[in-house]
């Protein structure tokens, strides 16, 4: 699987470098959703590993952390083997993944150089000149100015917000002029003094620029665009073009500044992220301001994905630079951004749990109760491909603490970890009877998930019943949830085929429902006339000799209280984990009483003596579903499909879907496998 990454650490080198023998090694990283912080446990002897993926192309930055204890203050690190690569932060460390979707951020040869100036009273600019700068060119270049945040340095523009690919690229292909670009160490200096009276004088002494305002631009990060905001106003005309990436302004502009603005400026854009972006409500109140004094502006819109991160504003940068010191027609925002409009946050304890908006940006709360801890986490399948980061909280000034963050459509589910220990979300109803601190809840959204764990209209929903029944694990009482089609007919002439899911190790028969959202599957899949009518039987597989137990209990009840088939054509076994195991183990041991066979994560090859004739002439369908290579069971699956082959047992292999062993692993199996249930029969 592709852009799945491994990251170790020796245990005895994370010793020497923190002085801690023993505990929870992290790596935290902008793995989350919206390039969120996040942290992932690497766990291991000699060897502390965390591997994870697919990761999306882009720019990562992580570093390692290793907590003595759960409710002790993590000692961060850089693995010493490794170069320090961001020099304000010397624990990060960062990782480009090329791909789709980030050609314009990955390395060009023969692109531009990177330069330094000194400036003022010892200060430092880092300097970027365009492939091909000719200091003897007889058109001096024009500059674009660039100002970092509080706690910043000015660096960051190169290591973290990788401005250097960015410009080779646009001006390489054309799509920006060629120009100088100026990365200013202007972090708690006057603006004016700074820039206009040290940084301008020195750049232009420097290197073959032009002086003429209407070849300089200014722009910045946070306060750095609150420096080039407050520069437009108190030496307007000083720079032709403004840009603010997340920032505000604390000004009012008059009727005659704004008429001078708009006189000697040519172009004022801002940027800013999504809502968990801190400056979003300051990039609002900065458009109100502008647009009540009439000053002239372009918003390119909230981007969706991201908030206040360097993904944000290497995008902006992208955006700004090919606007520069040329005609463009597109002042719109860019594609798919939203506007700036804005928000109300709910009162702690006044909204739903978790708080989704209608942008899929979620927002969980932990109460007050949890104001003398010193951490909490929010522990959920929010990870690339459904796997399971530890996601910080914020303390809110109540004793509270928030996360917000961006998810794409799906269905979820987490815990809060409160100082190591695991704690429910009281606030939200849902429940997991084998998880008991577990929560779950849906985002709505365009992707497979989305779709299929989206409410269909109540009228057009299955209903899910109890089946009661008697099992051969002491004659004690269980129970099953059965999902019966909208128009199921109890006295229909033809029975209807029935499919027996089963859950895995850990789990019981409440899972495939509290979590996998089976009904929401099924709704679907059937409102879209994706299957075949049937009924659908979840039972407990926990502590059973299951061949028998299917045989001899589950199958024999269902076919009493419901109307359904006995006929092995129309009956199908599929089951996750455990659940696979059982299925294949009642495949070998009655071939030909289910015509359907699914497993996910499977395990559980035919044992010596297995009628490989019976199981070909009497089965339809074998099909094998596997996460990737963080799938614990992987390699028991590839073990599965060899001695399949090599025994002759006709299956399928379906492509190995992206992601541990987990939930969305199992929902996108099943998916794919209700439309192949019963098609030879129906």
């Amino acid at each position: 699987m592709e852009n799945v990454y491994r990251f170790t650490v020796p245990t005895e080198v994370m010793t020497e470098v923190t002085g801690v023998e023993d505990g929870q090694v992290t790596v935290q990283g902008n793995f989350g959703p919206g390039k969120t912080w996040t942290e992932f446990n690497a766990d291991g002897d000699a060897e502390r590993v965390a591997t994870m993926g697919p990761l999306e192309p882009g720019l990562y930055y992580y570093q390692y952390a290793v907590r003595p204890a759960p409710d002790e203050e993590a000692v961060t690190f850089r693995n010493p083997e490794t170069d320090q690569e961001v020099t304000a932060r010397p624990n990060l460390n960062t990782l480009f993944v090329p791909g789709p979707g980030a050609e314009w951020l990955a390395d060009v040869a023969d692109g531009g150089e990177l330069d330094t100036i000194e400036y003022g009273a010892g200060s430092e600019a880092l300097v970027w000149t365009p492939p091909g700068y000719d200091a003897d060119r007889a058109e001096p270049y024009p500059t674009l100015y660039l100002l970092q945040d509080d706690g910043q340095s000015h660096r960051e523009w190169v290591e973290l917000g990788r401005l250097k690919q960015i410009l080779d690229n646009l001006v390489l292909d054309g799509d920006a002029e060629p120009m100088v670009v100026v990365m200013a160490d202007g972090d708690g200096r006057s603006e004016k003094r700074h820039l206009t009276k040290e940084l301008v004088p020195a750049t232009e002494s420097a290197f073959h620029v032009s002086s003429d305002p209407s070849d300089r631009a200014v722009a910045g990060i946070g306060r750095g665009a609150e420096q080039a905001l407050e520069t437009l106003v108190s030496d307007t005309g000083a720079f032709t073009g403004v840009g603010s990436f997340s920032g505000g302004l604390d000004l009012k502009i008059s009727n005659g500044k704004a008429h001078q603005i708009n006189d000697r400026t040519d172009l004022i854009r801002v940027y800013g992220g999504n809502v968990t972006d801190p400056a979003y409500d300051d990039i609002v109140a900065l458009e109100a301001t502008l647009a009540e004094a009439d000053v002239e502006f372009q918003s390119d819109g909230s981007n969706p994905a991201t908030g206040g991160t360097w993904e944000t504003w290497q995008a902006s940068l992208h955006d700004f630079a090919q606007r520069l010191f040329r005609s463009v027609d597109e002042h719109g925002p860019s594609e798919g951004h939203l506007p700036f409009t804005a928000r109300e946050v709910p009162a702690p304890g006044t909204a739903p749990a978790p708080w989704v908006d209608e942008n899929g940006v979620v927002t969980f709360e932990a109460g007050p109760e949890f104001a003398d801890a010193s951490r909490v986490t929010v522990w959920g399948n929010f990870g690339p491909a459904g796997s399971w980061p530890r996601t910080p909280m914020t303390k809110q000034d109540d004793g509270s603490w928030r996360l917000s963050m961006p998810l794409e459509g799906g269905s979820y589910y987490y815990k809060f970890e409160v100082d190591g220990v695991d704690q429910k979300d009281e606030d939200n109803p849902t429940s997991v009877f084998s998880e008991p601190a577990w929560s779950t809840f849906t985002v709505a959204g365009d992707t497979l998930r989305g779709r299929y764990t989206a409410e269909v209209p109540a009228d057009e929903r299955g209903e899910v019943s109890v089946m009661d029944y008697t099992s051969t694990a002491g004659e004690e009482e269980r129970s099953a949830y059965v999902w019966t089609p909208p128009d199921y007919d109890a006295d229909r002439a033809e029975a209807y085929p029935v499919f027996y899911l089963q859950h895995g190790g850990g789990q019981t028969w409440t899972d495939w429902l509290e979590v996998g959202y089976v009904d929401r599957i099924l709704d679907n899949h059937y409102r879209q006339g994706g299957m075949v009518p049937m009924v659908v039987v979840m039972a407990n597989g926990n502590g059973v000799d299951f061949p028998t137990e299917m045989t001899t209990r589950i199958a024999p009840t269902a076919e009493e209280q419901y109307n359904v088939s006995s006929d092995p054509r129309r009956r199908a076994l599929a089951g996750l984990s455990m659940g696979s195991g059982h299925t294949l183990s009642t495949l070998w041991a009655h071939p030909g009483e289910f015509a359907y066979i699914g497993a996910m994560s499977a395990f559980g090859g035919p044992p010596q003596g297995t009628d490989v004739d019976a199981v070909n002439a009497g089965t339809e369908l074998i099909r094998v579903y596997s996460g990737d290579r963080q799938d614990f069971t992987y390699g028991a699956t590839l073990e599965l499909i060899a001695a399949m082959e090599n025994s002759g047992i006709e299956h399928e292999f379906a492509p190995v879907i992206a992601g541990p062993h987990g939930w969305d692993v199992w929902q996108e199996s099943l998916i794919d496998l209700l439309p192949r249930l019963f098609t030879a029969t129906s």
